[in-house]
């Protein structure tokens, strides 16, 4: 059963950021888009790249409403010293989630069971805690967080035009389509 139009499953986890120890919860992420980066550990070869990518396009998810929560299976308290320790992580000023526990990787499926680590998911949720998109990779592919952005883009767009679907490619600004009959087989 895919997660997709389905609501965030009850969860509370501990999060660093800028500075402190945050709780984090399913509740506190509603009444704004949110976009959950799960990794498989702190302290990795390619995890520090997609921190900072999504750290060097942070404003832009701001500007669009949506917070960023980076999670991994660590502690928070790995976090801490992750983000101090490498510079890439330390342009983070978004939360780094901590799932010890793997209740958040269960909940999202991206669990690996012989590993306790997580796979590579990105899902976007809306304002109500609904999954709106989801992507998962193995752990030896890194994402763009450019593709995510725009997949944001795409789903606060629909959720905004109800109707209206975003074609193959579409960016923001581009023609979008409202499906009909007089369409079927002309595209």
């Amino acid at each position: 059963m895919s997660l997709i139009n389905t609501p965030l499953q009850p969860f509370k986890a501990t999060a660093f950021h800028n500075g402190k120890f945050v709780d984090i919860t399913n509740e506190s992420v509603k009444g704004k888009w949110s976009v959950f980066i799960f990794m498989p550990a702190a302290f990795t070869f390619n995890c520090p790249t997609e921190v900072e990518d999504a750290a060097e396009n942070y404003a832009e998810f701001q500007k669009l409403g949506a917070e960023v929560y980076i999670v991994t299976t660590d502690t928070h308290f790995a976090h801490k010293v992750w983000h101090e320790t490498s510079p890439a992580v330390g342009k983070a000023k978004f939360p780094l989630v901590g799932d010890p526990t793997h209740q958040l990787t269960r909940a999202f499926d991206v669990h690996i069971d012989e590993e306790g680590l997580a796979l590579r998911g990105t899902f976007v949720v809306n304002p109500d805690g609904v999954i709106k998109t989801l992507e998962i990779h193995d752990n030896a592919i890194a994402r763009d967080v450019k593709e995510t952005l725009r997949k944001l883009k795409a789903a606060q767009y629909v959720a905004n035009n109800p109707g209206q679907v975003c074609p193959a490619k579409w960016q923001e600004g581009a023609a979008t389509l409202k499906p009909s009959l007089d369409l079927v087989g002309k595209i």
